[in-house]
């Protein structure tokens, strides 16, 4: 079961890199397209994707730290930190922008969470 929970932390790490990156290096490119913005509004979002960008590389900074850090507690902390976060804010983000958001970020970090609970 550890194996699974860190597969699964592993795939949220991966998803949060992706945002990540499609919020700040690629939001003119991909990002635009993927959010569902229009090609004129781009000036506009930018500044804000980019910060909300930063936040989702956070994320993936704890739970890389947690997946990484050699002593076990330091890194079980990192990894609830971070998976609870990203369940939060999805919710969050389910609420105020779109569902999705609920089903790409809250239930993977919900099933790895459940997987690190089954460790014990």
């Amino acid at each position: 079961m550890l194996l699974a929970a860190q597969i699964l932390t592993g795939l949220v790490l991966l998803i949060h890199i992706y945002i990540f990156l499609l919020e700040t290096v690629l939001f003119r490119t991909r990002g635009m397209k993927v959010f569902g913005f229009p090609r004129d509004s781009a000036d506009m979002y930018a500044p804000l994707m980019s910060n909300q960008g930063c936040y989702n590389g956070f994320l993936a900074a704890a739970l890389a730290l947690g997946l990484l850090h050699p002593d076990p507690a330091i890194a079980r902390a990192f990894v609830w930190f971070g998976l609870g976060c990203v369940a939060v804010a999805g919710i969050w983000g389910a609420v105020t922008a779109k569902v999705r958001i609920l089903f790409v970020q809250t239930v993977p970090a919900a099933l790895a969470m459940g997987a690190w609970l089954l460790v014990g």
